[in-house]
């Protein structure tokens, strides 16, 4: 058996690697001949999808580092703790450079017997017709622009900036989300001496840059900052395509679904829809059935509304901490501080974030 993935990112190398661990054959076909990826992204990755990944994928604990707590802020409330997630000093979250995870992903697959890459223009279509099941992660093919431009989106008028910290040394496994003024911003630490940090800030345009170091400064209680890296950024938007697949063309990652980066859930989404493509690969193949459309079809119908669901959960949390933004009142957030003291709803939230909705 042999599948066909398009696209060469983060979601295309995880499915692929996943895909051939099962003896699956999987061509790669990218107008890239190799990906730059940013220094200053990083991935959040729940303790359940850590231990899926380390062994169904490939095992990255060399290049995670755990947090054993996140800590919720809100400029409304001042210094006063919102909310706070662990799990009784045990791993809750994992956070892991997206460069390093694909450098890996990439080594790993080169060495493959069952894995191909290669490299065509995105206007070639003469591959179709050599295999049974496609599975679309490139969001510049043609195929994407003709077949998987319907989709229920949502653009929130805003930036993401992302860059690393260098600090002193600390005990650094506890990260913190604080929600100002100007929008959610996360510090996510990656070692006892660097952080990674994304703000998402409101009405901001790439022609009118925020003083970026500024703001991280200001907001910053915990560390004695060395150095802040160059600042990367990007448009946020979110959309969950209306339908998954077209006949034997299965959308994938970041073309199916994107969401908000304030739970730092988009990887975790991807991953947990791995999760699923694999356990009915794997039915079909113990069958002798062959993977073609009826793959795509068992794909949209285990996943589409589950993963609509939890996007509209996310887009929830980041409407309710812009209300109170925009009306200037503490009365949501003391709200939000009395529900997350009671310990039972608290390990609802912690749950649904490390296994998603439907755990």
């Amino acid at each position: 058996m042999r599948v066909c993935i398009l696209g060469s990112g983060l979601s295309a190398l995880t499915l692929a690697k996943a895909l051939v661990n099962q003896n699956i054959y999987v061509d790669i076909i990218s107008s890239k001949k190799d990906q730059e990826l940013s220094k200053s992204r990083t991935l959040g990755i729940s303790k359940d999808n850590i231990d899926f990944f380390n062994k169904n994928i490939i095992n990255i604990d060399k290049l995670i580092w755990k947090l054993l707590k996140i800590e919720i802020f809100t400029d409304n409330l001042q210094n006063e703790k919102l909310l706070n997630f662990q799990n009784n000093n045990n791993q809750l979250f994992s956070i892991i450079r997206n460069n390093e995870l694909y450098k890996i992903l990439e080594k790993n697959l080169s060495k493959n017997k069952y894995f191909k890459k290669k490299i065509k223009s995105n206007k070639n279509l003469s591959f179709i017709n050599d295999y049974e099941l496609i599975i679309n992660c490139d969001q510049s093919h043609i195929i994407t622009r003709k077949y998987f431009s319907k989709k229920i989106s949502k653009e929130y008028n805003s930036i993401a900036y992302t860059t690393i910290v260098k600090h002193q040394k600390i005990s650094n496994n506890v990260a913190t989300q604080i929600f100002t003024k100007k929008g959610p911003l996360a510090f996510l630490p990656i070692s006892n001496n660097e952080t990674s940090v994304v703000y998402s800030i409101h009405n901001s345009t790439n022609k009118n840059k925020e003083n970026i170091e500024e703001l991280i400064k200001y907001y910053n209680f915990k560390y004695k900052i060395n150095k802040i890296d160059e600042v990367d950024n990007f448009e946020l938007k979110s959309f969950n395509l209306r339908s998954y697949y077209n006949k034997n063309i299965l959308a994938f990652g970041d073309l199916l679904h994107r969401i908000h980066p304030l739970a730092g859930q988009g990887f975790n989404m991807t991953i947990r829809d791995i999760k699923v493509i694999i356990k009915i690969i794997k039915s079909r193949s113990n069958l002798g059935l062959p993977l073609d459309s009826s793959v795509s079809i068992e794909f949209e119908n285990n996943l589409r509304h589950k993963n609509l669901i939890f996007s509209n959960g996310v887009d929830l949390i980041h409407e309710f901490f812009n209300l109170e933004r925009k009306i200037n009142n503490n009365v949501l957030s003391k709200g939000v501080k009395y529900f997350g003291n009671n310990q039972s709803i608290n390990k609802i939230f912690t749950k649904i974030a490390d296994k998603g909705i439907f755990f």
